[in-house]
Order: C-alpha cells, then structure tokens, then sequence
C-alpha cells in the first residue's frame, strides 16, 4: 500500500502530460537559440576559469612533491622576496581572465536581451499567472490554454507576461531564460524553438502552497503539428468573464477542472477565446479603479478553490 500511495503522489506531482517521458527541462540541452546561447556561455566561463584553477590544481601537488617530500632539488634561497616575471604572471593572468569575462558577459547579455525579437512575423502568447497556474492566451488564433504552451518549431514567439496575484517568475529553460512578472504590469520574452520536443516550464518565484505544482508543459511541434493543435475540439469552456473568475481561485490545474465542472484527472485545458482582449482587460483592472476593479475576478487576493489537493 505504501508503495501504492508513493506511487500516487509522484504521479499526481508530475508535470499535467498524458505522456511526460523525455522532457527536457534544463538549458544544458536547449530546443532553441537563447538557451544553446546560455549553454555555451557556460561553457566558456568554464574553459576560461581553468585557466586560473588549472595550475593551482596541478601546481601545489607538484611543488609538495619536489619542494618537500621528494629529495630536494630547488636551490636554497633564504632571502628570496621578489621575483618581477612571477609577479607579472600571478596578477596579469587573472585580470586578463577577468577583463574577458566581463567582455563575454556584456556580449551575451546584450544578445540574450529577452525583449530582442527573434525575427519576423513572432507568435503572440499572452501568459497570465495565477495561483498556481498559467493561463496562455493565443488572441490571434482564438483559443486559451491552461498549464499547457504549444509553440511552433522555426517561427519566433513573443510571450507577453503578466499575473494576476503575486508576483511570479517564468522559467522555460530548454528555450529561454527567466523573467518576473507582476500583476497590472507586463514582461516580455521573446524566443523560438529549433526542434521538436517537449519542455518544463515553470514559476520560479514561491507563492504559496500550490507552488511547487505550479509548473506546465511546453510543446515545440512541428508548423504542421502545431496547425492540429491549434484546430483539436477544447477540452474546457469559453475563456470569459465567469470562466476567468474560476479559474482565479487558488488551485491546482487538478482543482480547477473541478471547480469547472470536468474530470479531475484530465490533463491541460484548452479553451475558446471569448474575448481577444481579455489579457488587456486583465491587465487594465489593477490601473481602472472603481467598478472596473471588480472585473475578470477582482483584484483581491483570490477565493480558494472548492475541490481538495489528492
């Protein structure tokens, strides 16, 4: 039984895929340009600090050895003090290590910039985080996601960010790097994906509870595959006023399929867009006051959910 409920846990804690095998989840093994970029900045930094590491590795063993514990070979030079060529290598090397390290630093950052487009004609995405859960809206095509960001292989996406709570903090590091988001301001990030495959993606930033179940899958499929996606019969209602306001309550995508009337064990939810501009509208209400504030679900702190965590 114990094995059995372990079991249970493990599979209620993974990420909400039918199958989850082969995700990718670190920048180590990068889906697209910004995370390869990520990679083989790391990668430099390393090469570039065993320059320095290397040496006293090797070099202090060595010296014990022929200095100290093998028969001496060195001459005797008891009122040694200075040696200018050693000086000039002890100082000079590390500030060469350190000017191109700053040098590389400044480089891939500028090109890492998150607000650089990755070329023409970008997806638009608009992601809305909740506790503890992502909504990705798709206003050009029509639809609305939960837990769930399909993006197509070879085309930019530019995924504008906000919350709806607290703040939170994105991470899709197979594909691109980490930003914050706050509720009634927005982010940016821009990217693409190179290859197919299948990405973790989560909030990085601890909201509560439900945080460490706060994470999505992202799906790069192929143009054709990412066309059937995009056209699959929804799995949940209308994205509306009403739908929103459930889905702000604070629950887990298992919860919210609940409080939404469907099977808990389903997976991500895919929804029809009611309104193109509800992320507008979801952003505008921290800034309209009045009346305006109550909408999409008010600005308080969000009711919690009606269903119970397995």
């Amino acid at each position: 039984m114990r094995i059995l409920a372990v079991t249970g846990v493990l599979a209620c804690c993974a990420l909400p895929l039918g199958a989850m095998a082969q995700v990718t989840a670190s920048f180590l093994q990068p889906m697209g340009p910004v995370a390869e970029e990520q990679a083989n900045h790391l990668l430099r930094v390393v090469g570039i600090t065993m320059i320095v590491i290397l040496p006293v590795l090797v070099g202090v063993p060595l010296i014990l050895w022929r200095y100290r514990y093998a028969a001496p070979k060195g001459d005797y030079a008891p009122r040694w003090e200075f040696s200018k060529p050693l000086e000039f290598v002890l100082w000079g090397v590390p500030v060469l290590v350190v000017a191109m390290l700053a040098v590389w630093l400044w480089h891939s950052t500028a090109k890492l910039d998150p607000y650089r487009a990755n070329g023409a004609d970008p997806l638009r995405v608009q992601a809305v985080g909740l506790d503890w859960k992502w909504v990705f809206i798709y206003p050009d095509l029509g639809i609305a996601t939960v837990d769930e960001l399909a993006v197509p292989v070879g085309r930019p996406v530019r995924l504008t960010l906000t919350t709806d709570t607290v703040m939170q903090s994105l991470l899709i590091a197979p594909l691109t790097g980490q930003v914050y988001a706050m509720p009634g301001m927005t982010t940016r990030l821009d990217f693409s994906a190179t290859r197919p495959g299948t990405a973790e993606g989560e909030n990085t930033q601890f909201n509560g509870t439900g945080f460490g179940r706060q994470k999505f899958a992202v799906r790069a499929l192929a143009p054709q595959d990412f066309a059937r996606w995009s056209a699959q019969e929804k799995t949940g209602p209308a994205l509306d006023e009403a739908t929103y306001a459930l889905l702000r309550r604070r629950s887990v995508l298992v919860d919210a399929r609940q409080d939404l009337g469907l099977e808990r064990a389903g997976g991500p939810l895919m929804m029809a867009l009611a309104r193109p501009d509800a992320f507008d509208a979801i952003v505008a209400k921290y800034h309209a006051g009045g009346s305006a504030s109550a909408t999409w679900g008010g600005i308080g702190l969000p009711a919690r959910t009606t269903g119970k965590h397995p």
